[in-house]
C-alpha cells in the first residue's frame, strides 16, 4: 500500500514539473508576443546600422537607436536582456518566437511597394483601414521629400459623416531638437473642406482625428506627413505601424494602438 502511495505521489511530482516546465512566460519576463514585437523592431534597429554606417558608426548612436526600441515598447534595456537570457535557457519557446518574427520581417517586406489600397470596399464599410500606402517610414534629411503624402479618392464616396483615425508610432525622438514631425489630415466633402493639423512631440503612440459633417459625404481623404529638418545632418525619425481607419458616422471610435502585453 505505502509503495502504491508512494508510487502516486511520484507520478503527481513529476506531472507538477512537467506543468511548471511547460508554463507560460514567468511575468517578470516579456511574453512571447511582446519579445516577438520587440525582437522584431530590433532586427529592424540593427538593419539600419548595416544600412546607413556613418550615421551610427559610434557606439553612442547605436544605443541611442537601441535605447529608441525600448521607449517604444515601454521598456527598460534591463528587463530587454533578463528576457534574453530566460529565452536562451528556454530554446524550444525562443524558436518558436524567433519563426514568428520571420514572419513579420517577410511581411513588412512584402509590403514594401506604394500600390494604392482599393478603396471601392470600404465606401461603406464601418471600422475598415484605408491606409495607401506603407505602414511604416523613415524621416531622412537625406530624402528627396523628407516624409509621405497620402491622396485617397474613393471610386464611391465615403458615407456621410464618417470619422477618420491617423495612428502611428513614432521613435526617435530628440527632444533637444526643434525639428518635430508635422501631420495633415484632410476631408473633402460636398461644398466643405475640414482640415486638421498636428505636431508630434515625442516617441510612442500618435493619433490624429478628424470629424466630417454628418450630412455631407467624403470624396476624398488627403494629408502629409513631414519633417522640415533640411539643415540637419543625421537626424532621423522612425514611424511604423501605420493605419487610417474608417469609421461610419455615429459608431464609437476605438484608437488603433498596440495591443500587444
Amino acid at each position: 500500500m505505502m509503495r502504491s502511495k508512494m508510487r502516486k505521489y511520484g507520478w503527481c511530482l513529476l506531472a507538477g514539473t512537467l506543468l511548471m516546465a511547460c508554463s507560460k512566460v514567468p511575468d517578470e519576463i516579456l511574453s512571447e508576443k511582446k519579445m516577438q514585437a520587440v525582437l522584431t523592431d530590433m532586427m529592424l534597429a540593427e538593419a539600419m546600422v548595416g544600412i546607413d554606417y556613418n550615421t551610427y558608426r559610434s557606439d553612442t548612436m547605436k544605443l541611442s537607436l537601441y535605447e529608441s526600441v525600448f521607449r517604444k515598447h515601454g521598456i527598460t534595456r534591463e528587463l530587454y536582456d533578463s528576457s534574453l537570457v530566460w529565452y536562451g535557457k528556454n530554446l524550444d519557446i525562443y524558436m518558436k518566437v524567433y519563426d514568428r518574427v520571420a514572419d513579420d520581417l517577410n511581411e513588412r517586406v512584402n509590403n514594401l511597394g506604394d500600390v494604392q489600397a482599393d478603396a471601392v470596399p470600404a465606401s461603406n464599410r464601418d471600422s475598415v483601414n484605408i491606409w495607401p500606402r506603407r505602414p511604416y517610414l523613415a524621416l531622412s534629411p537625406k530624402a528627396v521629400f523628407n516624409g509621405v503624402i497620402f491622396d485617397i479618392r474613393p471610386e464611391t464616396n465615403y458615407s456621410s459623416g464618417s470619422s477618420f483615425v491617423l495612428g502611428m508610432h513614432v521613435w526617435g525622438l530628440d527632444r533637444a531638437k526643434a525639428y518635430k514631425p508635422e501631420i495633415r489630415l484632410c476631408a473633402d466633402q460636398v461644398d466643405t473642406t475640414i482640415i486638421v493639423n498636428d505636431r508630434i512631440q515625442e516617441d510612442g503612440y500618435h493619433e490624429v482625428v478628424l470629424k466630417t459633417v454628418p450630412t455631407q459625404k467624403i470624396k476624398r481623404v488627403f494629408g502629409y506627413i513631414r519633417m522640415d529638418n533640411r539643415d540637419s545632418v543625421s537626424y532621423k525619425i522612425y514611424v511604423d505601424d501605420l493605419s487610417l481607419m474608417k469609421y461610419n458616422y455615429g459608431k464609437d471610435i476605438q484608437s488603433p494602438k498596440d495591443s500587444v502585453k
